[in-house]
This record gives structure tokens, C-alpha cells and sequence, in this order.
């Protein structure tokens, strides 16, 4: 009784079988396109707005010591307490300064490079130029020990382009993922062996010829 549900879901599998493997990733990657396209579509475009200071060493102080006091001030641009002082400018609370501005330094010069996130470009260049300007401030408050002060390079501009992928990024990344995806399947699928309904390959027998042959031996 339980041989015809078995042979039955054996031969729904048939067909899907003998598919060829070209059609298997095409078929992998259309549906990958189309779904890297409809994220690209359905996620709003996100925007980045960039600020620089630069260290400016002050009296007889070396600029080997403006370049390490960059890389320290690059660090504490998104600590809180630089965060809680640019909220107010930036007009936004400091859990959504920790998750949109981000600080890079270079080892060459002595800039700090202050970038903000959003999905709204005015936002992004005022929460950029808010954290650049609390950093100088408190940067600036300890130059008489530090002999290095935090001077405003170039002020974050409103971005007019988004800075991230297109829907047809998307859609290009995602037929690429489908297509690997189903050659992995393919090359990791088990050969297919011979099940118990198959037909067994007949025997062969030796012709009338052969058969002469050897009682002729004999």
C-alpha cells in the first residue's frame, strides 16, 4: 500500500529531472533579479554628507604631533560626550547621531573626516557639520595643553546624489546570487541511482556464432 504515494512523488519528480542545468540558473537567476530589484525599488535612497577638520599645531609644536592628535580626536568624535553636545544643532537626539555619523582619519594628514548618514540630504549635512563643530569645541578647550587645535576644513554641502545602490544594482547583485546559489545546488545535488521500480538491464546473451565457437573449442 505504500508503493503508490511513493512511485507517485517519483514521477512529479520526473520532469524536473530531466531539466537541463542551463534552465535551472536561469531560472535561479531571474527570480535573484528580481528580488534584488524589488529591494532596491521598496528601500528609500539613503544619502551621505561629509565634514573635515583638520589639526593645527599651535606655538613650537611639532606636526608629527598634530598628525597623532588627529587620529585621537578622529576616535572621540562619536563618543557620547561630542554627541550630546552636537544634538541640539543637529536637531536630532544622540541614539540617531550613534547610528548615522561615522569618523575616519587619514595616517598621512592630520584630518578627520566627520560623515553623516540620512535619508533626507538637509539632515545629513547638519548632523555632519553639528558633530564637526562639537568636536572643535571640545577639541579647542584643552589646546593650551595640547598645543593642537581643530580648525574647520570644509563644511559638509547638501548632497543632491544617494549614496546607496540603485534598484538596478540590486537587481544585477541579486541575478548574480541566484545563478551562484543554483550552481552550488546543482554541483552539490547526489547522483541519481538506480531505485527498485527501475527496469533492471536485460542479460546478455551470447549470439549463435560465439555459441559455435566455443562448444568448437570444447
Amino acid at each position: 500500500m505504500t508503493d503508490t504515494p511513493t512511485r507517485t512523488w517519483r514521477l512529479s519528480l520526473a520532469p524536473v529531472r530531466r531539466l537541463p542545468s542551463w534552465s535551472v540558473l536561469a531560472a535561479g537567476s531571474l527570480v535573484g533579479g528580481l528580488l534584488g530589484g524589488a529591494y532596491g525599488m521598496l528601500t528609500p535612497p539613503t544619502y551621505t554628507a561629509t565634514s573635515y577638520v583638520v589639526a593645527v599645531p599651535t606655538g613650537k609644536t611639532e606636526v608629527n604631533s598634530a598628525l597623532g592628535f588627529a587620529q585621537a580626536y578622529g576616535r572621540v568624535a562619536t563618543q557620547l560626550t561630542v554627541l550630546a553636545d552636537a544634538r541640539e544643532q543637529a536637531g536630532v537626539p544622540v541614539p540617531t547621531l550613534q547610528r548615522s555619523v561615522q569618523a575616519a582619519t587619514s595616517p598621512d594628514a592630520p584630518m578627520v573626516a566627520v560623515s553623516a548618514t540620512s535619508s533626507r540630504p538637509a539632515l545629513a549635512s547638519d548632523m555632519a557639520n553639528a558633530v564637526s563643530q562639537a568636536l572643535i569645541r571640545q577639541a579647542n578647550a584643552a589646546k593650551r595643553s595640547t598645543h593642537v587645535q581643530l580648525v574647520q576644513f570644509s563644511k559638509a554641502a547638501k548632497p543632491t546624489e544617494p549614496t546607496s545602490a540603485s534598484s538596478e544594482v540590486t537587481a544585477l547583485v541579486g541575478a548574480g546570487a541566484g545563478g551562484l546559489l543554483c550552481g552550488l545546488a546543482l554541483l552539490a545535488r547526489p547522483r541519481r541511482t538506480r531505485q527498485d521500480d527501475d527496469p533492471v538491464p536485460a542479460a546478455s546473451v551470447p549470439g549463435p556464432a560465439a555459441a559455435a565457437d566455443v562448444h568448437g573449442q570444447r
